[in-house]
């Protein structure tokens, strides 16, 4: 099969790159293909479906600049297709002195990345807004939202394959090989063969695999991390109004176990972070031997290991103890007791590590050979994903040299 642009992944950000490349190119033929059986399956629906304000992220990064304009542009395509969503806000939330100067640092990044109507909170406001919530310090971001981002993604998919009934969504086609042909890319699925002579590949956990089929010379290697959640029992779903972080710890990329109100109600306590055997493992107990010889084979897993080794030892306690992870969130909410929580669903993130062990923090998109290649985009991608469709739409212009 035939066509101008393939984009291989079928999360939110291969959506929202479809939706903007299909709407500034209507009469191009595009296919998004996705190895599930359902659009949004992974990262996308298995995080806390929370609209990001931008608040952490350092002032100037691609972090910070598309999860604003990304933030923006997803409350208003929310309003416009009536995808569920709330503007509820947040608190992140002090709870002892040594948190206090990286709070400030905070608001300060928040500042600077004109998040808007961010403001600083003593002990009693924070009890306004939370009642049940124990802090002595925090930050108010009333812009930070809920939204079912599984809808969102459905939503944009739908949208482009209207604007162009040629341009198709194909679910179940798992890319095993990508070749050169002559001037075209040759995508081989499972079930078909797909030729184009332009390629966006957006595959998450699995983007460096893709990557290295395509040829791209990537030093660095997918690794996934669970985050288990804990819901609120209905007897204790009072106990939390809205959305309740604490102060993230500066030495990791995650941003701490947090209290989410979820779009139907619910409410979710979590993710911790731990190594995960499979990267699409969402079990405790899930294993795969070829992700785990991917992950345990490379030097910047035990390089990162060794780096985090009482964080990585704690976490994994907390995956296996209720009352461990329950005791961490007691800190936020000290009036919480075994039986107001229940075991909740997983979520793997993707973390691109370097070969020193280190994270790679922020966006990253690469050129090779008409190809692009989305290689990191960590939380806050789902917030930023319309920005982050921006940014490859405007580099597929110059690099493919696209004319409407």
């Amino acid at each position: 099969m035939n066509f101008d642009i393939i984009i291989i992944g079928g999360g939110i950000v291969g959506a929202a790159t479809f939706y903007k490349l299909q709407k500034q190119f209507p009469e191009k033929k595009i296919a998004i293909i996705e190895k599930e059986k359902n659009l949004a399956n992974h990262q996308t629906g298995n995080n806390s479906g929370v609209i990001h304000s931008g608040l952490y992220y350092t002032p100037g990064s691609k972090k910070a600049e598309n999860c604003v304009k990304g933030r923006h542009e997803l409350v208003q395509f929310a309003k416009e297709n009536k995808i569920s969503h709330d503007i509820c806000g947040k608190v992140v939330v002090a709870t002892n002195d040594k948190e206090i100067t990286f709070l400030e640092k905070i608001f300060k990044n928040g500042s600077e990345n004109n998040i808007e109507g961010i403001q600083k909170i003593n002990s009693n406001e924070i009890r306004e807004i939370e009642p049940e919530v124990n802090g002595i310090a925090g930050i108010l971001v009333p812009c930070t939202g809920i939204i079912d981002y599984v809808q969102a993604t459905e939503k944009m998919v739908d949208i482009a394959t209207t604007i162009n009934n040629n341009s198709k969504l194909f679910l179940e086609h798992e890319v095993l090989e990508i070749r050169e042909k002559e001037d075209e890319k040759q995508i081989i699925t499972n079930k078909k063969i797909f030729n184009s002579k332009y390629l966006i590949v957006c595959a998450g956990l699995q983007a460096d695999r893709l990557a290295k089929r395509d040829g791209v010379d990537l030093k660095e290697r997918v690794v996934g991390f669970r985050g288990d959640y804990y819901e609120l029992e209905d007897h204790a779903k009072y106990k939390v109004k809205n959305l309740i972080y604490p102060v993230p710890d500066p030495d990791f990329p995650f941003l701490g176990v947090h209290f989410t109100r979820m779009v139907n109600g619910d409410v979710e306590c979590g993710p911790n972070a731990v190594f995960t055997f499979k990267r699409e493992g969402y079990n405790k107990t899930d294993f795969d031997l070829k992700d785990s010889i991917d992950a345990l084979s490379y030097i910047g897993t035990w390089k990162l290991f060794l780096k985090n080794a009482k964080f990585g030892i704690d976490e994994y306690r907390r995956a296996f103890s209720k009352k461990l992870f329950l005791s961490t969130l007691q800190k936020l909410v000290p009036s919480l007791t075994m039986n107001d929580i229940k075991p909740g669903r997983a979520g793997v993130r993707a973390l691109l590590l370097g070969q020193n062990g280190d994270t790679r923090d922020d966006f990253r998109i690469e050129y090779t050979s008409n190809s692009i290649h989305v290689l990191n985009a960590p939380s806050p991608a789902a917030t930023a994903a319309l920005a982050i469709g921006d940014d490859i739409r405007e580099m597929a212009i110059k690099k493919f040299s696209l004319i409407s």
